[in-house]
């Protein structure tokens, strides 16, 4: 079954919010997509958001007169009015039809609408919202099965009890930002270690959010979708904060270079001033795990003598108090955690 929504009458300057409202609800409640009369480039671009964000293939189209789309469309036509028939002694014979047009307006429709109708439906005979009708319709076109949709977005969320909770598939982010799959694979690879490090390290009784690092691990070259150099921290921070991923996060990505990059180093490679040193447990085991990964695993002392011959001493010295650090913390030598990966 097909099923699109068409808005109409549409009023750029009144009804922004309920319009996007509708076409939020057309997504949420099953629809393939919403067409509406009047051009709203911003509608688009919302809609468009949060389908990026939270997924499904719906379309959204603006900018389409009412009587040349009904004219084309092949389907049956629902028109949700206060004046029609109860849903429920209509509802079982609309879903013996394959493709079905859904018409909801915003302020007094034609009274052709009624005649061209194949079904004028109401939802209660009484005044209230287009929102509430159409979500109310939906849930008996789909006999409540939209609920067990699965809308496979970049966020999810995860129902709990009290707070919130999100849940983001970052591979999906690093393909729809267009890393590589080299990338890709080396951010998995980070991925592995750094989350191994970091059980290691909560297991000597050391508080370590493991999430975070997850994410961090995964995400801190998606920048490289940009660029391949230095700058690659700030697209990846840049890209990070545009998907409004937590602040801790994004701080992973940006503290991720080598061991550490000071602010006398990055005004030298070119990135904004400021100190990019790894700072919380979390920034060192992502940017130690990168530092360990190329397209293999490898050891500190192969590590120590790559960064070495490229970036001098003082950055080789780096990398090794953070390697002597976080063995500490982990209570063995991070060179056995790699060699149990290789």
């Amino acid at each position: 079954m097909v099923v699109v929504v068409y808005r109409y009458g549409h009023r750029i300057s009144r009804d922004k919010r309920i319009t996007t409202h509708v076409a939020l609800v057309a997504r949420a409640f099953n629809a393939d997509g919403i067409v509406i009369d009047t051009k709203d480039k911003g509608i688009e671009e919302s809609v468009k958001k949060v389908v990026e964000k939270f997924g499904n293939d719906f379309f959204i189209e603006t900018g389409v007169p009412w009587k040349k789309f009904f004219d084309e469309w092949k389907g049956k036509i629902v028109h949700l009015t206060m004046y029609g028939e109860r849903i429920d002694n209509v509802i079982d014979e609309i879903k013996k039809h394959d493709d079905i047009l859904i018409v909801v307006g915003s302020e007094k429709v034609p009274g052709e609408f009624y005649e061209i109708a194949d079904y004028n439906v109401a939802i209660g005979n009484q005044p209230h919202s287009e929102v509430a009708a159409l979500a109310i319709f939906l849930h008996f076109l789909t006999d409540g099965k939209w609920l067990e949709k699965k809308f496979d977005g970049i966020m999810e969320i995860e129902p709990c009890k009290k707070g919130k909770k999100i849940r983001y598939n970052y591979e999906k982010i690093l393909r729809i930002e267009g890393c590589n799959e080299a990338v890709i694979k080396h951010c998995k690879m980070v991925y592995e270690l750094a989350r191994r490090i970091a059980e290691r390290i909560a297991k000597n009784g050391i508080s370590v959010d493991i999430s975070a690092i997850e994410a961090g691990a995964m995400l801190h070259d998606v920048g490289r979708s940009k660029t391949h150099g230095i700058m690659h921290i700030i697209e990846g921070v840049k890209i990070a904060r545009k998907y409004g991923l937590p602040k801790k996060i994004v701080d992973i990505i940006e503290h991720h270079g080598g061991a550490g990059i000071d602010s006398e180093e990055a005004k030298k490679l070119g990135l904004p001033p400021k100190d990019y040193s790894p700072r919380t447990i979390e920034e060192m085991i992502v940017a130690h795990a990168d530092n360990l990964t190329n397209t293999k695993y490898r050891k500190f002392r192969q590590a120590y003598y790559e960064l070495k011959m490229k970036a001098g001493e003082k950055a080789a010295e780096k990398l090794k108090r953070l390697h002597e650090k976080l063995s500490s913390l982990a209570g063995i030598d991070i060179d056995e955690i790699v060699d149990e990966m290789r």
